[in-house]
């Protein structure tokens, strides 16, 4: 244990963790831009009549036009200031709250990269990452410093390789491995692309991206540690990540991770990139020769203990799946932040039936009237969102003047292109069930195929 904690602890140079800084500002920065720029702000965040929440969480609402505008510039000046390392340590926690409370509004638009945007901006309200080549020094000379403990890089190394190894740990299942789904579907569809286009339809191809990606995901992160097989790991980075841009239309993740893997290289390399920075920007940013000056953490007892619940936390949460039954890509139970990363083609269809109790009369709900297209597909394959909606129409039509309505739904949902199955069981008055961290024992098990249940 003492040879661990030498291990975290000992000096070691500040220029990754100031390389990191600068690489993710400006990465959060563009996004940021182009979030805007694309009308998403519009689109994702004020035009939706109904927001689908995260357990525990119904409270953090949209703020209006000009509030979340105010949202994504404010985070646009935050996401400056870490690049920069100007007034780091109110911009990097302002980032963390606004992004947060961003991803917060509405789970349809969860995606794995936000979640590990969150993640990494809270990490560096922990860390000194202005404390060199920043504007910060620069206003303050006092608070330039040469070396830091190691952990305060290593975190971030630490969560990178989580990601990875997870991503890869969830590939180890029978669909991925054995049937080479989903990747069979999306890339037959994909026969239009130039070079690659005429080979994607075939069957061998899609088993070797299946294994390949297995692999890699599982073995990257201790090869970038390794001396020896970081640059061909690193490189091996370059190729999967510009592969998945091209093949899968999934934003900035596939260059999020291209840069933030840099974090792995020498302290060598990083004094390097600063200084070349240093000549393209003719700054004195980093004065050459200056004395060591090594950063203490203010508060270590307390920080430890802290950072260590924040990683036991990060290693079982994606286990939690294990305490449900039934097929994971069936119900979604312990799916989210879990690292699963395009694993399924989940596709479903839903009806919604509102029924009058004191009359018997039935009424047929057109989704469309009150959710976006992509919330309701969305919605359509998963369950806590199919229950938020149907206490939403239990309220819709009880203001209407219908007491106590009861709300029940039929829905077909197929998995990794096999026929659709009976989804919810369309018995059951949804209005009457309270969401909570049990299992939904009111969707049907995924081996239960009814004679009735056909392609929708």
């Amino acid at each position: 244990m003492s040879g661990l904690s030498r291990h975290i602890t000992r000096q070691v140079h500040i220029a990754p963790l100031a390389v990191f800084r600068i690489i993710f500002g400006g990465m959060m920065l563009a996004s940021v831009i182009r979030f805007m720029a694309k009308g998403w702000v519009s689109q994702l965040y004020l035009e939706p009549g109904f927001f689908f929440t995260y357990y525990g969480f119904s409270w953090v609402k949209p703020l209006g036009t000009l509030g979340m505008y105010l949202v994504f510039a404010t985070m646009a000046v935050a996401a400056t200031g870490i690049m920069l390392g100007l007034f780091y340590r109110l911009v990097a926690p302002l980032f963390f709250l606004l992004f947060t409370y961003v991803e917060l509004i509405d789970v349809t638009n969860y995606l794995n990269h936000y979640y590990f945007v969150s993640l990494v901006s809270l990490l560096l309200c922990v860390v000194p990452a202005h404390r060199y080549f920043s504007l910060d020094v620069r206003r303050k000379p006092s608070l330039r410093c040469t070396h830091v403990p190691a952990w305060t890089i290593n975190i971030f190394k630490l969560q990178l390789g989580i990601v990875y190894f997870y991503a890869g740990l969830a590939k180890l299942n029978p669909d991925w491995l054995l049937e080479a789904q989903p990747l069979r579907l999306w890339l037959s569809a994909k026969t239009g692309l130039p070079l690659l286009g005429p080979y994607l339809d075939k069957v061998w191809v899609a088993y070797f991206f299946s294994w390949s990606g297995a692999l890699y995901d599982l073995s990257i992160p201790f090869l970038l540690l390794y001396k020896r097989t970081r640059l061909p790991a690193y490189a091996a980075v370059i190729g999967f990540h510009i592969v998945t841009a091209v093949l899968f239309p999934i934003g900035m993740f596939p260059y999020i991770m291209i840069l933030s893997t840099l974090l792995f290289f020498s302290e060598g390399f990083h004094q390097r990139l600063l200084s070349l920075l240093r000549r393209i920007g003719r700054s004195a940013a980093v004065p050459q020769n200056i004395p060591q000056r090594v950063f203490k953490p203010a508060a270590p007892r307390l920080l430890a203990p802290l950072l260590g619940l924040y990683f036991l936390f990060q290693l079982l949460f994606p286990f939690r799946f294990a305490a449900y039954p039934d097929k994971l890509f069936w119900t979604e139970q312990g799916y989210r932040f879990s690292w699963r990363v395009m694993l399924m083609e989940k596709a479903g269809h839903i009806t919604f039936f509102v029924q009058d109790p004191a009359t018997g009369r039935q009424v047929e709900v057109m989704n469309h009237h009150y959710l976006t297209p992509q919330q309701e597909k969305m919605m359509a394959t998963q369950p806590d969102l199919i229950l938020q909606f149907a206490h939403f129409l239990a309220a819709e039509y009880e203001a209407k003047g219908i007491e106590a309505p009861e709300v029940r739904a039929r829905s077909y949902v197929s998995l990794n292109g096999r026929p659709s199955r009976l989804y919810v069981n369309p018995e059951v008055d949804l209005s009457k069930i309270t969401d909570n961290f049990a299992h939904k024992n009111w969707l049907l098990p995924y081996e239960q195929q009814p004679r009735h249940a056909g392609n929708f």
